[in-house]
């Protein structure tokens, strides 16, 4: 997933001697992950799927359907502002595995634009199988599969008797339990700023994920513009607003992660509308001329 990762877990003697044994487990569990859901692998599930012009049903491995059809529910719920069918455009912009040469041209986001959307993925659960309606249609599920790589971990940890435990990938986190000193587990989140890393403010986690996008991280700057990795499928063009970071608290790590870029998609207003109307707890950091100001919905 191109990231690290960091697991905390409060646990007996019993288990720290069985230390190395849930090490490698782990990392088989995140390199099956990764076999399936990176488009950085050529050989990968996805990278095979990507590849197949077929325009028949394609069957696929039961977790790569589950993240699939978990995000198309997503695409469904915020009207295609979050869709996994842009990788075209992420790869045109230059921020997937193929390196960016120029600016796209205006006729190739069209051209690009007219073959992506969500509509034309079809999933089956009956035979975990997946269908194009263009066979030119590719997927990326760098937006949802960090947070169901978490989701996996915990289950994993939960599932040895390790019930005190906080999953970290890529800033995607999922807390079970209580921490070391037997309270709540707490995170950081920072302002959302190029240079410094600085504390905005603290949230408490009771058996939840919690998932953080923002536009300070990834990025370039070409002839003196910020441009995002963030693509809004509905222009074809990296997002261009003053929401500069969401954070979203969800049982599902996976569903926060998706949640978090559908907002960060949408900007201030929209997403504000959409947070409410699906009643998320989020946490939105907004740039101003003073700096920053935050708006948070069912978080304290």
């Amino acid at each position: 997933m191109g990231t690290s990762y960091h697991i905390t877990l409060v646990a007996s003697k019993k288990d720290l001697t069985k230390q190395k044994v849930i090490q490698s487990e782990i990392d088989a569990l995140l390199i099956d992950i990764n076999n399936k859901m990176s488009t950085y692998q050529s050989d990968s599930e996805i990278s095979l799927f990507n590849a197949n012009p077929s325009l028949n049903w394609i069957p696929i491995s039961k977790d790569f359907y589950h993240v699939v059809d978990s995000a198309l529910s997503i695409s469904k719920l915020s009207k295609g502002y979050f869709d996994i069918t842009i990788s075209p455009l992420v790869d045109l912009w230059g921020f997937g595995p193929k390196i960016k040469v120029k600016t796209p041209k205006k006729q190739n986001i069209e051209l690009i634009m007219s073959r992506i959307g969500y509509q034309k993925l079809k999933a089956d659960e009956s035979q975990y199988a997946l269908k194009k309606k263009d066979p030119l249609l590719k997927i990326d599920l760098s937006s949802i599969a960090k947070g169901y790589a978490v989701d996996k971990v915990s289950e994993y940890l939960s599932s040895r008797s390790i019930d005190n435990h906080l999953v970290e990938i890529g800033g995607e986190v999922q807390a079970k339990g209580k921490n070391p000193s037997g309270k709540k587990w707490r995170i950081a989140i920072e302002n959302p700023e190029t240079e410094n890393r600085t504390l905005n403010s603290t949230i408490e986690l009771n058996n939840t994920g919690v998932a953080t996008s923002g536009d300070y991280r990834n990025y370039y700057v070409e002839n003196n513009e910020r441009l995002s990795h963030i693509i809004d499928p509905k222009t074809g063009h990296p997002i261009n607003h003053k929401l500069a970071s969401v954070t979203v608290i969800n049982d599902s790590t996976m569903l926060a992660d998706a949640w978090a870029t559908t907002l960060m998609v949408l900007g201030e207003e929209k997403g504000k509308e959409l947070v409410l109307e699906q009643d998320l707890s989020v946490q939105m950091i907004i740039r101003n001329d003073n700096g920053f100001s935050t708006w948070k919905n069912k978080i304290p």
